[in-house]
């Protein structure tokens, strides 16, 4: 078994290439039973929630190789108070018809990857194709690779990063200054989703942060955080507004606080929700349908994003393949 390191990862991955793996894996669809929520309870502090995300390759799909993935994460909201990560985690993948593992690969930065690149294949659906102004919510670990991600899709010319606090955001502003990128930090939020073309938001919020009232017609919005029905990042006045699109039904329905919550007020209907990702993917459900529709998508992240990171980190690291 080997060992793959976050900094391999990075080698074997680039934005757009992993968004059109995501695309294909969609298609081809996988087995995965819905992830399984443990809380750890902690005396002093928040708890720490421990998420086991199974999947393995759907032999009916025809690709004869097959691989069994399973990650293990933590998510400790305390974490950002001592200057580290809020997500940690390892994933491990086996071979599919012998079970023997073959990579420990760091969960970590697999995730990042992964759920940015599963917000920009929504977008490639439901942005306008002139999509030029990003705004990205929360200046966590993964505010730089949803600023990457949406860019290898859009053709984005200007980022405003918006945290509660404002240092955080200008450090994010500022390296991605240095990859080339025009970005800064935003001041008022508001004002910023009303400029924005795309509002990406990756947050532990429990209150919303978006307000729909300031949502121009034709924005995109992307919500990454909430990842439990107490959390919430968008209001229900957001969610009214919007065409609303998911990554997986089972587990925007039952996990996610934006889907969740909003259902629970009256503000969306189950059959309001759009589309998922494997019906966008194998065009079953359309995406955007007009230049001023409002469209929102909402993940909670899924187990066969992971499978096919995993994949193709796995390949690339022993040089099957080039870095997609």
């Amino acid at each position: 078994m080997i060992h793959i390191s976050a900094e391999d990862i990075d080698r074997c991955l680039t934005h757009a290439g992993l968004v059109d793996i995501l695309r294909e894996a969609f298609r081809a669809g996988a087995v995965q039973p819905l992830r399984h929520h443990h809380t750890v309870e902690r005396p002093q502090g928040s708890d720490v929630t421990l998420l086991l995300m199974p999947a393995w390759s759907d032999p009916s799909n025809g690709t004869g190789e097959t691989y069994i993935g399973v990650k293990v994460v933590t998510v400790s909201p305390d974490n950002n108070t001592i200057g580290k990560p809020a997500i940690m985690g390892v994933y491990l993948l086996l071979d599919g018809a012998t079970g023997e593992p073959r990579a420990l690969i760091d969960g970590q930065r697999l995730t990042l990857w992964r759920t940015a690149c599963a917000s920009a294949l929504a977008a490639s659906y439901l942005a306008r194709e002139d999509a030029e102004r990003l705004l990205v919510v929360g200046a966590g670990a993964l505010a730089p690779h949803l600023a990457r991600a949406h860019a290898s899709q859009r053709p984005i010319r200007e980022i405003k990063i918006w945290n509660r606090t404002p240092a955080n955001a200008e450090k994010v502003a500022e390296a991605l200054r240095a990859e080339g990128y025009h970005a800064s930090m935003a001041g008022n939020l508001d004002a910023a989703v009303s400029w924005a073309d795309i509002v990406s938001c990756a947050t532990l919020s429990s209150e919303p942060l978006v307000r729909g009232q300031f949502l121009r017609p034709g924005t995109h919005v992307d919500l990454v955080g909430a990842y439990a029905p107490t959390m919430r990042e968008g209001d229900d006045a957001a969610i009214s507004r919007s065409a609303v699109y998911v990554d997986t039904r089972a587990g925007a329905t039952k996990e996610a606080g934006d889907i969740v919550q909003a259902i629970k007020s009256g503000a969306l209907a189950l059959q309001d929700i759009k589309a998922d990702l494997f019906e966008l993917s194998r065009g079953e459900r359309p995406g955007r349908q007009s230049p001023d529709e409002i469209t929102l998508f909402k993940s909670v992240g899924a187990a066969i994003e992971d499978l096919a990171a995993g994949i193709a980190v796995y390949k690339a690291f022993n040089g099957e393949t080039g870095p997609h």
